[in-house]
């Protein structure tokens, strides 16, 4: 199946994920930092402190980005890197460093892709209520316009937000992210606000003359246990794949939100500021039933006549179709970029030195296909980019699951890349 002239390839990563350097060069705690360093929130105890060392291994990861011939690199900017304590003064430092990888992409031939918001929010502003408070919406629009005033004039792709409604729901509503609150249904304005900081983002963007903005979202396909269980299957929809995507692309939200107090009558019309594109994040679909008691409208069921991956997620290459599918008929869509898709196995070394990944391999294929498929049936989609270049930190997970295209020794920070590296930089140089 051909692609669209211009499709970009590419690889992504997130700076708590990678970059390490936690205490260097001025930058500020993250929400990230607090969690990881909390006895018993992340999975024998790992932290983000050193990860893959990419602050100080950045030309090595452009080398291995270069040799794989992607078109684009998905990074993000560490908030508290830049304004350490979420507001205020910028930190030189910290904008010299994406100054650096900035340039150093460029003089590679590959094109900048920033993501403003993956998750570390600068702790100072968690401590005035992070994302429950509508202060924080606009801390990040200027943290946004102080980034793109450094960097529009060579990055061309702009990403708001990666996965919000993992920020509500594991973050504020489930505790099992940072910033490890519990609060429920009640964790609703933290989408709210991430909202509103997406569309006024959206304005200080533009205003420093970024070119392409968007903002990524998480989907997963809601499927019912049984036909008695479509009203779990439909609630799980709205929380997961339209509550942050009705607001953006249709200008109001769906009905779970009410007449939410936190919700003024200017808001909407600020997040539903035109984007450039929509960013789509996949990895699963999800089964759903009726909840036998709890606060919430479904319980979750596990999938399990499919194969899947090290982190036990079904492989259903299928969904990833059917999802593109309900977006194109849902909405009028902007143009789409997979910013996310991979899976992780564990992935050893082998005698021979190589890192045979064979079933990652398989997973991209796939999923690779299932797109083209899409793109083929009219759906316009500009790039793919896989989730990720390096093994690196997995959130609560620690350094357990493996992601990367290339294996990351953590004691030594030696890379290895995997004969999937290989196979994506033989796909890129074919297509």
């Amino acid at each position: 199946m051909g692609l669209p002239q211009g499709f970009r390839w590419g690889v992504a990563t997130a700076a708590y994920q990678i970059e390490g350097a936690a205490d260097e060069d001025g930058r500020g705690p993250s929400t990230w930092d607090t969690f990881a360093r909390t006895p018993g929130r992340t999975r024998d105890g790992h932290t983000g402190d050193v990860a893959c060392d990419h602050y100080h291994r950045w030309p090595e990861d452009v080398a291995l980005m270069a040799g794989l011939g992607v078109d684009s690199y998905r990074f993000s900017i560490a908030w508290p890197r830049v304004q350490p304590r979420g507001s205020g003064p910028v930190n030189p430092k910290g904008l010299d460093f994406y100054d650096r990888l900035v340039d150093g992409l460029l003089a590679a031939g590959i094109s900048p892709a920033a993501t403003l918001y993956h998750w570390d929010l600068p702790q100072p502003l968690e401590d005035a209520g992070g994302w429950m408070e509508r202060d924080t919406a606009y801390r990040f629009a200027e943290f946004s316009y102080l980034a793109a005033e450094r960097l529009a004039d060579r990055v061309d792709m702009w990403i708001t937000l990666n996965e919000p409604v993992v920020v509500m729901a594991y973050g504020y509503a489930f505790g099992v992210y940072a910033p490890g609150r519990t609060l429920m249904l009640d964790a609703l304005p933290s989408a709210h606000h991430q909202l509103l900081g997406h569309g006024l983002a959206v304005t200080a963007l533009r205003g420093r003359g970024a070119r392409e903005v968007g903002l990524t979202n998480h989907y997963s396909p809601a499927w019912a246990a049984s036909p008695a269980d479509r009203p779990a299957a439909d609630a799980f929809d709205v929380f997961m794949n339209r509550l942050f995507t009705d607001p953006v692309l249709l200008g109001r939200y769906p009905d779970i939100m009410g007449d939410a107090p936190f919700v003024r009558s200017e808001d909407l019309a600020v997040i539903a500021s035109p984007i450039d594109f929509l960013g789509v994040n996949y990895y699963q679909p999800t089964r759903l039933k009726n909840p036998a008691e709890g606060p919430l409208p479904f319980d979750i069921v596990d999938i399990s006549e499919y194969p899947v991956t090290g982190m036990g997620w079904p492989i259903v290459p299928d969904a990833f179709l059917s999802l593109l599918r309900t977006l194109d008929s849902r909405y009028d869509l902007p143009p789409l970029y997979i910013t996310e898709n991979g899976c992780s196995f564990s992935d050893e070394i082998g005698p021979d030195g190589a890192v045979d990944d064979s079933s990652r391999i398989a997973f991209l294929d796939a999923h690779i296909n299932a797109m083209r498929k899409a793109i083929g049936e009219g759906i316009d989609i500009r790039g793919y980019y896989t989730w990720s270049l390096l093994d690196n930190f997995e959130w609560s997970e620690g350094y357990h699951p493996r992601f990367g295209l290339v294996h990351v020794d953590y004691e030594t920070q030696k890379r290895t890349p995997k004969k999937s590296y290989d196979w994506y930089r033989d796909l890129i140089a074919a297509s």
